[in-house]
């Protein structure tokens, strides 16, 4: 995989490991929203697709948002703004896993990345919270609606509208994160989790993850559409009735 000061990205057969690098704070840059997005749409495209784990460079930030020095006018503002939205377009579509590791502070536009992934491992030390109302900005459209999905109205009009953070055990309770552990932990858990639903048989996985994140969004006809597709992947495919065959021998075996 490419490598550069901005994003590190390291793989292990399966497995990549993703890490945002712009000491101190991992602002989200043009640059850096740029290379997340090209890296996880590259991976997306592959036939067999890996997990990810998402996480920042050192343990006081996973990130603090959006770079707000760039925030310099509409011709600078809009094209950031399409990609980042096209960013969280593909992890919500992304066809495997992913998993944020977050140490220390997720807030703005990284609470956004936490609310599109798969499951979210922090650190007791997480603070998470939309500060742009204080900021003179806003999250992303995409990134308040998934607000809404995720947490429910009440919550997400209580980090949008005050603009607070919210500490580790809030952001549990809420389901802004899936589980706290200690710093040091944090992410070999996000490894052994992503790892542990990578190897679900794929085409189930993406058909799941599809129909959780998108269906939301559809009519009663595209629903039907979707199941009939996902039915002909899955059943057509090898690893798919391997996994029906193993279902099928140990239940038998118990009979």
């Amino acid at each position: 995989m490419q490598n550069d000061d901005t994003l590190r990205v390291e793989r292990d057969l399966d497995m990549v490991a993703m890490t945002m690098n712009r000491p101190p704070a991992n602002a989200l840059n043009n640059e850096l929203v740029k290379r997340l997005l090209d890296t996880i749409r590259a991976l997306s495209a592959e036939a067999s697709p890996p997990g990810i784990v998402l996480t920042g460079g050192g343990d006081r930030f996973f990130s603090a948002g959006g770079d707000i020095k760039e925030v310099a006018g509409l011709e600078i503002s809009r094209p950031r703004m399409r990609d980042f939205h096209a960013l969280l377009c593909e992890m919500e579509s992304y066809p495997g896993p992913l998993v944020c590791a977050v140490r220390g502070y997720a807030v703005g536009g990284a609470l956004e990345f936490l609310l599109h992934a798969d499951y979210v491992v922090a650190d007791h030390a997480c603070m998470i919270g939309f500060p742009e109302i204080n900021h003179g900005l806003l999250p992303a459209a995409k990134g308040m609606r998934q607000a809404v999905r995720k947490l429910g109205l009440r919550e997400a009009q209580a980090l949008l509208y005050w603009g607070d953070l919210v500490d580790a055990r809030k952001a549990l309770e809420i389901g802004a994160i899936s589980e706290v552990t200690t710093t040091a932990d944090v992410m070999d858990r996000a490894v052994e989790v992503c790892r542990h639903l990578r190897g679900k048989e794929p085409k189930l996985f993406a058909a799941v993850k599809r129909s959780l994140n998108l269906t939301g969004q559809m009519d009663d006809a595209s629903l039907e559409a979707m199941t009939i597709e996902d039915l002909g992947a899955y059943l057509t495919g090898d690893s798919s009735a391997d996994v029906r065959a193993r279902f099928l021998s140990k239940n038998s075996k118990k009979a």
